[in-house]
């Protein structure tokens, strides 16, 4: 088994010498060569790596026209003459001792092994409290909006091992710098395995973190959620959940003018009536390709999410218009909010 490391560098020299000797002692006994994509870093990272690839099994690609992270992992794997490919970042900050137990993930059986922040033994070391919300509601977000990802614990990790087989022919074309999701998502493959590690501290250069990065982190779901068909999915909840308004308002006003009934418990049964339309509509047409549970339990568990969004809204509604917010306005509020609450509990839950 050949190891081809793939490591896209901006502004890395002075970490090179120190990677290099680490990820040799790490390997030793493997077959490996070590690929520097770099994107023509003003501190010449590409020279010193040339100067380096006499010490080391070292290739170095210099980009002169082209720019970004997850393209120079793309432009890796094209040159990697590897069995097994593993994608890590200059800065020290992803160990290259890990490298052996995500190889070894491989070589049991795993497609795609993943150094994991959070898993149990992984971590992270000296972030503040802000860089620690702004990953865990980035990874939340994700497995939330692609469902295909939703068991695994750090998607968005730039240090994985993967087989050649699973990028091969895959239509990968990532926005930002994390890959690792567009794989999870396009790739092909069977088995995913974590393996804890702890995140480091940066010995030189800059951080990638910034709000250019979290906005493209959102494109990038977007951009996923519509070739996963899971745009497609919230927009037919939403068509079914406004006919669900037509059906409670129509049933509401037949039962009051014509049956005579009284206002509010004519609502009890309108409101059924509308669970039982969207209901039907979701299952035939919203959610028809992932109908893995048993008619009844269906039914319950949206008779529950229904319950749960009316919750939500009421609870919203009360705080907003308790702190003195127009009550129309909490209520608008308290109705979007309830929406994607029903939709996510329906997508994981009564269709999961």
């Amino acid at each position: 088994m050949k190891v081809s490391i793939i490591v896209p560098t901006y502004n890395e020299r002075d970490n090179l010498e120190e990677l290099f000797e680490r990820i040799s002692g790490a390997l030793k006994g493997y077959d490996y060569e070590i690929i520097i994509v770099d994107d023509d870093s003003p501190d010449r990272t590409w020279e010193l790596a040339e100067r380096l690839a006499e010490r080391f099994p070292v290739r170095v690609i210099h980009r002169t026209n082209e720019k970004g992270l997850s393209s120079a992992v793309l432009r890796g794997f094209a040159e990697a003459e590897g069995d097994v490919f593993v994608v890590m970042d200059a800065d020290l900050q992803h160990p290259p001792e890990v490298i052996p137990a995500l190889l070894k993930a491989i070589e049991e059986g795993a497609d795609i092994a993943i150094a994991s922040r959070y898993v149990p033994g992984g971590g992270v070391r000296n972030w503040y409290w802000y860089r620690k919300l702004i990953s865990k509601g980035a990874i939340m977000i994700g497995r939330l909006a692609l469902p295909k990802i939703r068991d695994i614990k750090d998607p968005v990790s730039g240090f994985f091992a993967l087989r050649r087989e699973v990028v091969e022919g895959a239509e990968l074309n990532p926005i930002g710098f994390k890959i690792l999701m567009e794989i999870l998502i396009k790739g092909k493959y069977k088995e995913v395995k974590e393996v804890p590690f702890t995140f480091g501290l940066r010995h030189a250069g800059e951080s990638k973190l910034g709000t250019k990065t979290m906005v493209n982190y959102l494109k990038h779901v977007y951009r996923l959620m519509r070739w996963e068909g899971e745009l497609d999915r919230l927009v037919k909840f939403t068509l079914v959940g406004l006919s669900g308004v037509v059906v409670n308002e129509g049933f509401l006003w037949a039962f009051v003018n014509f049956l005579g009934w009284d206002k509010i418990l004519a609502n009890i049964p309108a409101t059924e009536l509308a669970i039982l339309n969207n209901f039907t509509w979701n299952d035939l047409w919203t959610f028809r390709d992932l109908k893995r549970k048993p008619l009844w339990e269906r039914l319950v568990t949206f008779h529950a999410a229904a319950l749960t969004g009316a919750v939500v809204q009421l609870a919203i509604y009360t705080g907003l218009v308790h702190l003195g917010l127009h009550y129309l306005i909490a209520n608008l509020i308290g109705i979007v909010v309830s929406f994607f609450v029903r939709f996510l509990l329906n997508r994981h839950v009564t269709w999961g």
